[in-house]
Formats: structure tokens, C-alpha cells, sequence
């Protein structure tokens, strides 16, 4: 079932979907159930399944040569949405990034994607490989989410890469796309940041999924600008509970964003991570009623694997 239809048919009541990471080469299944379980209760419509590019090391060889070793590899994306689709019988997003793709290796994946009775996909560009200055698309790959959204609407259209096929089935994905209520790091304004973010509108984005922000005013404002300049699609507040001391630097200095003062405030001083976590679910609480009182339609969580704090904050407002 398509997101789009998902809000619709929700009659403007706030919907539950969560983020999970697929597991590390190696790690059993059970893992990713593990933090996928203690939610299923709340009824999420759907669940994220993100996309990590390979990273690598040169290790030198004897002879004075170099091996090139994949230092971080996760299962596919597109066997994870199977098997949760298979186990929940819940709808999967994957994840599909630009970085690591040619053109030729995304349509692979959405006819993959297709065959599985898949019906949305989130474009992302994704992040620039560990220890590049910025992001570089693979040869013959995508330079940004808007030329993906492209290829993905045109494969909804029966357009493939081979321009010789005859009766080509058309695809029906609901496409997705990410939104920064900060702005994104690369956009050197908001307004410029907001043209981008309408193109991919008008390319074919149904719906978008912010980064996580701990201001809901942030969110807010970024929707009455988004009306004001014509994007009218569904805009689904992203949510991370605090859970570290660390995070209050880290979040922020990673994906440049603003962190209350209040918040500052509340967790100034404390080391103990319990603690810490404690106020990181009753902020993220607070946050989702006011989401839901204003008609959010959907809220959604970045568990990063981990389901504790989703389920508290969960278990007070649905």
C-alpha cells in the first residue's frame, strides 16, 4: 500500500512508522527483529529500511601493492524489505541512494523492488563516502535525489534504460523524498534549499520525511513555507529521542541542526546516559503531542535499532 494512501485513508488521524539500520555483516537476523518487535503492538504503517554505502581501506600487500577491503557492509536493503514484508506483513520503504549506484545498478534494484510488491521507495542522494571532502556520484551514476526520482517516475512510466524495449511494464511506486526544516548543509540559503526541495516535488515526490529536529517550531515553520511556495505533499515529521550525553553535541554538529536551550538546560550537567534518556523521552513525548495536535500525519522514528524509548513514548499517546 502506497504511503500517500496510508494518510489518506487515515482520515487525518497521526499515523506510527520507524527507521532500522539493517544489521552488520555477520549479525543474525534476530538482531533486527529484536528492536523491530516491542513496536509492532502500536501498528506502524509503515518501516524505513535504510541504505549504507560500502566503505574502504587500502591495506598495503608485500609486494607493494594495495588491497581494497570493504570495512563496513550491510545485507541488501532490498532482502531485508522481503523478509519483514514476509514476517509483519507490514509495509517496507527502502532506502535508495545515489552513492555506490550506476544507473544501470538502481534500475536492477526497483525492478528487484517491483517484483516483491514494494510500492513505495524513499530517494535519497546519501551521504559522501568516508574521507571525501563531498559527495561524488559513481561513474555514470546519479549526481543528486532529483535526477532519481527522475529515473524512478520514468520507470513508472515504462521507460527503461534500454530505449528498444517494446510493452514495458510500468512500475507503480509512490516516491519519497527527504526534507531538512534546517535547511540542508549543502544549500547556501533556505530559499535556495526550498526550490530544490519543490523540484523534486514536481519531478515526482508524493510525500516527504524530514531530518530529525528537537524545536517543533522548526518543523512547523518549514511546512507553512512549503505551502506558501506551493508544495503541497504530505510532510512527515522525523523524531529522535535523546539518548546520550554525547548526542547534544554530536546531533548537532553532524546534521546541523539547533538544539532547544531548554533542552540544553534540562540535561546540563548530567553524564548518566539513564538519566539522559529519561529526559530524551519525555522531550520527544512532548514533542509528538503537540505534532499530533496540529495534525502531523505520521509520526515518524529514527530508532537506530533500538526500541525502548519509541515504545515509552508510543505507549503515551496512542
Amino acid at each position: 500500500m502506497k504511503i500517500i494512501d496510508h494518510i489518506r485513508g487515515a482520515s487525518g488521524k497521526t499515523l506510527f512508522s520507524f527507521e532500522i539500520l539493517p544489521p552488520l555483516k555477520g549479525a543474525d537476523i534476530a538482531t533486527l527483529w529484536k528492536g523491530i518487535d516491542p513496536l509492532i503492538e502500536f501498528k506502524p504503517s509503515f518501516i524505513d529500511v535504510t541504505y549504507h554505502r560500502e566503505d574502504f581501506i587500502l591495506r598495503n600487500r608485500p609486494d607493494g601493492t594495495f588491497d581494497k577491503i570493504s570495512t563496513r557492509k550491510r545485507p541488501g536493503t532490498v532482502a531485508i524489505c522481503a523478509a519483514l514484508q514476509n514476517k509483519y506483513k507490514i509495509d517496507a520503504v527502502p532506502h535508495l541512494i545515489c552513492g555506490g549506484f550506476s544507473r544501470e545498478d538502481t534500475e536492477n534494484a526497483l525492478i528487484d523492488l517491483d517484483f516483491l510488491g514494494i510500492d513505495n521507495i524513499l530517494a535519497l542522494r546519501g551521504d559522501a563516502r568516508k574521507g571525501d571532502t563531498h559527495f561524488i556520484p559513481e561513474p555514470d551514476g546519479h549526481k543528486n535525489a532529483l535526477d532519481l526520482i527522475h529515473q524512478i517516475r520514468n520507470m513508472n512510466a515504462g521507460i527503461y534504460l534500454d530505449e528498444e524495449l517494446t510493452n514495458a511494464r510500468d512500475t507503480h511506486f509512490c516516491i519519497g523524498a527527504a526534507a531538512y526544516p534546517e535547511k540542508h548543509i549543502d544549500a547556501p540559503s533556505m530559499e535556495v534549499d526550498m526550490k530544490y526541495l519543490k523540484r523534486k516535488v514536481e519531478a515526482g515526490a508524493d510525500f516527504l520525511v524530514t531530518q530529525m529536529f528537537f524545536d517543533n517550531r522548526h518543523y512547523f515553520d518549514f511546512v507553512a513555507k512549503c505551502r506558501e511556495n506551493g508544495i503541497q505533499v504530505p510532510i512527515i515529521p522525523g523524531i529522535k529521542p535523546l539518548s546520550t550525553s554525547k548526542q547534544m553535541e554530536v546531533l548537532p554538529r553532524i546534521f546541523h541542526i539547533e538544539m532547544p536551550e531548554d533542552l540544553r538546560k534540562a540535561t546540563a550537567g548530567i553524564t548518566d546516559d539513564a538519566a539522559i534518556k529519561q529526559i530524551g523521552t519525555e522531550w520527544a513525548t512532548m514533542q509528538c503531542k503537540e505534532l499530533m495536535q496540529k495534525g502531523a500525519p505520521v509520526l515518524h522514528f529514527y530508532t537506530m535499532g533500538k526500541s525502548e524509548q519509541t515504545s515509552a513514548i508510543c505507549r503515551s499517546i496512542f
